[in-house]
């Protein structure tokens, strides 16, 4: 290293929160929105299949979605997904407004999704040092959706960009999505490091487009590196300043001239 790190740019599910303990399942936690979404359709006259049948759509709709992305990285919003099931539905979808069906839909924290115990302090401690800080999260939901937790959280004000997704149509680990943050940043990838928890869907994307990667790997999860290799491993969030300190000495310290 030549140059002092600039930015840092996280992932956000088990990596800044902590997906360990969940107490509701994913079903528990969609079908109301889900049936908020039919309601509120119905409400504005139109016709509609029964609760049950609407609500296993949109689940098979969801998964036919992510199932078709992971081919190329590329994915819909989820509004975009929702008007096209509509419009398969035979909704005339001319009059309806997508964020508006994304609002009904409620998103929020999920009941026993915790922040890790260190997230903060580290954001704390990162902003004290002057880092920039971004977010990439892989959710085909658009940010503001995903802001509901992040201002939960307390962690929203710590980032200077933050984006889904679902904003920009790329997964990752697609470049596309990395080089989206760093524009937002005004950063550098090789002045840059990236932390995920995701050896294929973090840690390579980040390594092809030359940021420092960092891979997350708390002790409830179990992931396969599939021969990806993460330039650090961390099992705690705060064990990146080490890391930091140690990278910002090697570019303030004098090169040596071959003997």
């Amino acid at each position: 290293m030549s140059e002092q790190i600039e930015a840092v740019i996280f992932d956000l599910d088990d990596t800044l929160i902590d997906w360990a303990q969940p107490t509701v399942t994913w079903e528990e936690f969609t079908r109301p929105r889900v049936e908020s979404v039919r309601r509120y359709l119905a409400r504005n006259g139109h016709e509609l299949p029964p609760a049950e049948r609407f609500f296993e759509l949109v689940q098979q709709a969801v998964q036919d979605t992510w199932t078709e992305a992971k081919k190329h990285w590329m994915i819909p919003s989820m509004g975009e997904m929702l008007m096209d099931l509509l419009a398969e539905m035979g909704l005339d979808t001319g009059d309806l407004d997508r964020d508006e069906l994304l609002r009904v839909y409620n998103w929020e924290p999920l009941p026993g999704v915790v922040v890790f115990e260190d997230t903060i302090p580290v954001l704390e401690e990162l902003r004290r040092r002057g880092y920039k800080i971004g977010l990439v999260t892989n959710s085909f939901l658009p940010i503001w959706m995903r802001d509901a937790e992040l201002r939960a959280y307390e962690l929203i004000d710590y980032l200077d960009a933050r984006v889904s997704s679902g904003d920009v149509g790329y997964l990752k680990p697609h470049p596309a999505i990395y080089r989206h943050m760093l524009d937002e940043l005004a950063a550098e990838p090789e002045r840059t490091i990236f932390v995920g928890d995701r050896p294929v869907n973090d840690i390579a994307g980040a390594n092809e487009v030359g940021l420092i990667s960092i891979l997350m790997d708390p002790p409830h999860l179990t992931r396969e590196l599939d021969g990806v290799q993460p330039d650090y491993t961390i099992s705690r969030l705060r064990e990146l300043l080490p890391i930091l300190e140690a990278l910002e000495h090697s570019a303030r310290s004098p090169q040596q001239d071959p003997q």
